[in-house]
């Protein structure tokens, strides 16, 4: 694979916070992104009270864009306030995609201004500037943002990869191994240069180790002059056709066309477009919960600044080997004759009122005839939720790998899928030599090693 292209450069900090050495170093794309966050987290769903200390931030500065030298020294005092409010905090925020991005963003801020860390921590505030001329960049190529065209006519096309999760969780990585996971909680499934995607995950009964996705938080990051820093949040009963600021583009940059949100099905069925990066990301609600399937270049999945702290990236390296759920032995138990329940030492106890084994199979079989693992997942979560939903969640599962899949061979996967993270995790890596073939090796090269020796 040929190494990534310089226009996909853009630093993962600056690109979080919307203020990307490719767009200049201007602090303009905080305001937007802290606007954003005040409006898109309600205080109430948790503990972290990263919008309190964002809140009294945007009040300290009055919201000022551009603060000029005689102001700076009162906005490196609000800058620091506002640290000291994230640490606070920090306990209760681990995970919160809001809270990181205030504490890069901060960072990034305080280095600009060259403010230091120790001062004063007073909050005055500061006079409201009136807002820069159109500063934005206007590209005598519009290719850029069509990652598709950006090649040229006689280069190598690029290569696809697909990355879904659906149901009681199940996860296909963008290596296509399958999984079926607990990771009950907030989890990164993508976290690259452009995109950041967190997971939610529930349980289904009060009690239960069934969970499903509750809630999705998607970030895409500002990128050169195609698109500003986008937030997208869809949560049980609210899957929103837009933005989080009400937008359905990128923004107002020259290419902001090339970040579109469509709404399919209303409450049902949203697809986003990021041609920019040529991806595909499509979100449903079945039922009550949501799954999320994306199809993007491998190029774009691979650009990561530093591969050895993507541990948690699902999509990339699948779920830490602690949280995968036995499938192969869920399933053997239950077949058993006239067993409703799994044993004790299962990994994912059923649910009250689940489906007889017989009923979940003839329920899956009306949607999903091939018996794959779409069509296995969909039996175990009848088995583990009692939710006749789940059937339907599998079967779009599998209809948006029909639609995102680039290897039409591939869209039917047959075994399941449990080892250790990280292992041939990089998308396009073959698998390490088998030791047992290594040995074989060895031996039957020895005779001549040895002969060689003697001589």
């Amino acid at each position: 694979m040929q190494p990534p292209r310089e226009r996909l450069v853009v630093t993962g900090r600056a690109g979080w916070m919307g203020m990307g050495r490719g767009a200049g170093r201007s602090a303009l794309g905080f305001w937007p992104t802290l606007a954003f966050l005040l409006c898109s987290f309600p205080a109430a769903t948790s503990p972290c009270k990263i919008l309190k200390c964002n809140s009294e931030f945007w009040s300290a500065t009055a919201g000022s864009h551009s603060p000029t030298s005689d102001d700076a020294p009162e906005f490196c005092a609000a800058l620091r306030t506002y640290a000291l409010c994230t640490r606070r905090t920090a306990r209760t925020c681990r995970g919160d995609l809001a809270y990181h991005s205030a504490v890069h963003g901060i960072e990034d801020l305080m280095s600009q201004y060259n403010c230091s860390k120790d001062g004063p921590t007073s909050q005055p505030r500061l006079r409201t500037l009136p807002p820069p001329g159109d500063s934005q960049e206007r590209s005598d190529s519009p290719e850029i943002c069509h990652y598709e065209k950006s090649f040229h006519k006689h280069a190598a096309a690029p290569n696809y990869t697909h990355c879904g999760l659906f149901g009681d969780p199940h996860l296909r990585t963008f290596t296509d191994r399958f999984q079926t996971c607990k990771v009950q909680g907030a989890w990164p499934l993508i976290d690259n240069n452009y995109l950041n995607v967190q997971v939610t995950n529930t349980p289904v009964l009060p009690g239960s180790a069934a969970t499903a996705t509750s809630k999705l938080t998607i970030i895409f990051k500002n990128f050169q002059e195609c698109v500003d820093q986008k937030v997208y949040q869809a949560e049980m009963d609210e899957l929103p056709a837009a933005f989080a600021d009400g937008s359905k583009n990128g923004g107002d940059k020259h290419g902001a066309n090339s970040l579109k949100i469509t709404e399919k099905v209303s409450g049902q069925h949203v697809e986003i477009q990021a041609k920019y990066i040529g991806t595909t990301i499509v979100v449903r609600q079945v039922g009550r919960y949501l799954t999320f399937a994306v199809r993007m270049p491998e190029e774009v999945v691979n650009a990561v600044e530093d591969r050895d702290s993507q541990g948690l990236y699902l999509c990339l390296r699948g779920c830490p080997l602690n949280q995968q759920i036995d499938f192969q032995a869920f399933r053997a138990n239950a077949e058993g004759p006239g067993t409703r329940r799994p044993a004790a030492a299962s990994p994912a106890p059923a649910a009250p009122d689940t489906f007889p084994y017989e009923t979940a199979v003839a329920k899956c079989k009306e949607k999903l005839p091939v018996e794959d693992l779409y069509y296995q997942a969909c039996v175990f979560d009848l088995l583990t939720t009692g939710d006749v939903n789940f059937t339907l969640a599998a079967y779009y599962a599998l209809e948006d790998v029909k639609m995102l899949h680039s290897n039409k061979d591939r869209l039917h996967l047959y075994e399941r899928t449990r080892e250790p993270p990280g292992r041939a995790a990089a998308v396009g890596l073959p698998p390490a030599p088998r030791p047992l073939l290594g040995s074989l090796l060895l031996l039957t090269l020895l005779p001549a090693v040895l002969e060689a020796v003697a001589a």
